[in-house]
């Protein structure tokens, strides 16, 4: 738990200045992090990293990435992500016969899929970013009292399990006791924070953060059971990789923007 603390600690005086810096800074930030990210998850499958597949995930990832307002070379080119993406399935399918099916299909979804899920992610925390700083620090905090929250309930209270199959340490108790910590970040922004948003939205975004938060820790635990490896990576010594730091916030940011809450 110290090592946890520390780590985090340090990780927020470094994270945190960059948020609020926001722009270029920030933006190389979100690309470190989620070409780490994708790191972890290529590790997890034992795709080598040095090779053609790998080398079209990376720069499909950070194709996805490209804001909007960088993204003037593919206007010029008359191409958009998604044609992109789709020349990218082209590119992994023709791996599989050059390699003679060591890279197979099965690869070619993993590859895809990974690269999806962190780079849409990783695009939407921007993007949040770029929505105004107190959207950026509502999703951060909100997410971080619910972790936190769903951790100390479940020690404190929890008897029964959640979904053992997948995480057997989570509980009915810390995940409600995820979301009215969840609850209480979002009544403290409404009354300290200039928010163009309702009493009543702020609560309902606040839980929706919290359930589909927990579901994305969820959604990581069963890749990792999958795999057999009990962290992503070792980057933040006492919390794992970068991935088992921004599950929760990569998995849900894409739905509130998708659902239009963001602005």
């Amino acid at each position: 738990m110290k090592q946890r603390i520390i780590t985090g600690i340090i990780a927020a005086a470094v994270f945190l200045p960059i948020v609020m810096l926001g722009g270029l800074p920030f933006l190389i930030l979100v690309y470190l992090m989620a070409t780490i990210g994708l790191f972890e998850l290529l590790r997890m499958k034992r795709m080598p990293l040095f090779s053609f597949a790998s080398t079209v995930s990376f720069l499909l990832l950070w194709l996805v990435l490209l804001p909007e307002d960088y993204s003037v070379f593919l206007d010029s080119m008359q191409y958009d992500k998604t044609q992109l993406v789709l020349l990218s399935v082209i590119l992994y399918l023709i791996n599989t016969v050059i390699s003679k099916n060591r890279f197979t299909f099965e690869d070619t979804g993993f590859s895809l899929l990974s690269v999806l899920y962190v780079g849409m992610g990783f695009f939407y925390l921007f993007l949040t970013r770029e929505s105004g700083l107190v959207w950026i620090f509502f999703a951060l905090f909100t997410i971080w009292a619910s972790d936190s929250g769903a951790y100390f309930f479940g020690r404190a209270f929890g008897k029964r399990k959640l979904w053992p199959e997948i995480s057997p340490n989570k509980t009915i108790e810390g995940f409600l006791g995820g979301i009215a910590s969840a609850v209480i970040v979002g009544l403290l922004f409404y009354f300290i924070s200039d928010f163009n948003r309702t009493l009543i939205e702020l609560l309902w975004m606040s839980v929706l953060i919290s359930v589909f938060g927990q579901l994305g820790d969820l959604v990581q635990s069963a890749y990792k059971r999958h795999y057999g490896v009990k962290d992503s990576g070792k980057l933040l010594p006492g919390h794992g990789g970068i991935l088992d730091r921004f599950d929760s916030l990569i998995f849900i940011l894409p739905i509130l923007h998708f659902l239009h809450l963001f602005s």
